[in-house]
């Protein structure tokens, strides 16, 4: 059957699936004590919002205890919102720039040198048990190694109800650390009558079915009064409207991670989580330390690191004059956080209201004012960040240029030390535009410590600083020129000592 990619969390402790639900005072406490385990369910070709349509109590009820994250992800020419590179991301913590798999056939893939999770936690601890079980035989067979304790593919005649009594099995009667479960059907509901039809919603509900049998296994277990259960439930990618998926719309770039458990808020929704983040949130539950040497691009869901931009999220506006965001959309704002500022004076008149200079706005909003321009390639921001986007200016008449600077706060430095400024970046370049990246100490004059001229893909970039003697605060400049060119975007602004 065909597939395509799929989309990114829940966790879910012991205590909050306990059949009978009593006073949770202590559970930090006692959470010291208990074993670490983890579960990942992922949901082939699932959609978010036809969850909610859906009955599916389970699922429900763990959005309610826990956080609720949607989210995005790619589209061509970097990989199509199918299977293979959706599974992959989520399973090794990397985008497909990194780990190769740019469709189904798996064709020159890197999964040895960005192994899945599974595979990362027994090179760390070979005593953790690791099963892995899927309808879908790629992902037991091609991404996760030979170093998982047990794969299994169920075989096609047996579908989910196969995989579904396999996980189940696992979790009565044996004792496994780590476990991952696919469920295809809602992904050929799908393909086969379209992310609107009743069957759609029907796969969804059987789907919740099974994964309510497997919560319930974890429940059941003798031990599970002494086990702290992360649990995990995502997709791949989504669907469209009429069925498929591979192509660069929102439906089909929609993906999900739900959340629930210890230090995660119930009932809450999150904007700041991505694909990657899956398998780092495993590791870091099961006490592996992440090595800054694999480049993972995932963080741990337990973990949050919001930034200045992120604070902006409840200030967001609707379009002005973009016409195919949708009114419901919110996305934009041209006031910056607290301690930022931004330079339009010497900016052009005109243009199209949204993107008059530097503004603040997000991939859901972003992404829908033209697509196939490779926004969809801007990875590595996280919900909020700052964009300056010549071309969607110049969408309606302008004067002069395009010409403004994104200046941070002040951040502490010690004169004479070495000091590291650190930003997301994605750059897409047409002569005559520029980037420009310039330091300034203690309010002196600033000085070019960058310069982006050709295109520059989704990253996070470091730039060493030689601060001078004596000096307290250095101050960044993020300033774009150009016209109907591309566009720029800087998220997670920060300096640290080197």
């Amino acid at each position: 059957m065909s597939h395509g990619i799929r989309r990114r969390s829940l966790l879910v402790s012991a205590a909050a699936l306990a059949a009978a639900a009593g006073p949770l005072s202590g559970l930090a406490r006692a959470a010291a004590a208990r074993t670490p385990k983890v579960l990942v369910i992922g949901l082939d070709g699932t959609l978010l919002s036809r969850i909610k349509d859906a009955d599916a109590p389970r699922l429900k009820s763990l959005m309610a205890r826990g956080v609720t994250a949607p989210s995005s992800i790619y589209a061509n020419p970097l990989a199509p919102t199918m299977s293979g590179p959706g599974w992959a991301t989520l399973l090794t913590g990397v985008w497909p720039d990194k780990h190769k798999v740019v469709g189904n056939d798996f064709a020159g893939h890197d999964l040895a040198r960005y192994p899945d999770f599974m595979t990362r936690a027994e090179a760390a601890k070979p005593a953790l048990r690791t099963y892995a079980v899927s309808s879908w035989a790629p992902l037991t067979e091609t991404i996760f190694s030979p170093k998982v304790d047990t794969r299994v593919a169920t075989p096609s005649a047996e579908y989910d109800e196969g995989t579904t009594k396999r996980a189940v099995a696992a979790l009565t009667d044996k004792d496994p650390d780590a476990v991952f479960v696919q469920l295809d059907n809602i992904d050929h509901a799908g393909h086969g009558s379209g992310a609107a039809s009743r069957a759609y919603l029907d796969a969804i509900q059987g789907a919740d079915a099974q994964v309510g049998r497997i919560l319930d296994a974890v429940a059941a277990r003798p031990a599970h009064g002494d086990e702290d259960w992360l649990v995990l439930v995502t997709a791949d990618h989504g669907h469209t409207d009429a069925g498929g998926h591979g192509g660069s719309s929102r439906a089909e770039r929609q993906t999900f991670l739900i959340a629930v458990g210890d230090g995660l808020t119930a009932g809450s929704v999150r904007h700041d989580v991505r694909m990657p983040d899956v398998a780092v949130s495993a590791l870091a539950h099961l006490g592996v330390p992440v090595d800054p040497a694999w480049g993972l691009d995932g963080r741990p869901v337990q973990q949050p690191r919001p930034d200045a931009f992120d604070a902006l999220r409840d200030r967001l506006k609707p379009s002005v004059d973009e016409t195919g965001i949708g009114s419901g959309v919110l996305g934009f704002t041209h006031t910056p956080p607290d301690g930022w500022s931004v330079d339009n004076t010497r900016m052009g008149g005109g243009g199209v209201t949204e993107w008059r200079g530097w503004a603040f706005t997000t991939d859901e909003f972003w992404t829908r004012t033209e697509r196939d321009q490779q926004r969809e390639l801007n990875l590595r921001a996280r919900n909020v960040f700052a964009v300056a986007d010549g071309d969607e200016w110049s969408d309606k008449p302008v004067t002069g240029t395009f010409d403004s600077t994104l200046i941070s706060p002040a951040y502490e430095v010690t004169g004479g030390a070495p000091a590291t400024l650190t930003y997301t970046t994605y750059y897409r370049h047409e002569a005559p535009q520029q980037g420009q990246v310039l330091v300034s100490y203690d309010g002196g004059a600033p000085a070019l410590v960058k310069t982006y001229a050709a295109d520059t893909p989704s990253t996070v970039e470091t730039v060493r600083l030689q601060v001078p003697a004596g000096a307290r605060t250095a101050q960044v400049r993020f300033r774009y020129t150009g016209g109907n060119n591309w566009y720029w975007v800087i998220d997670g602004v920060g300096i640290k000592p080197s």
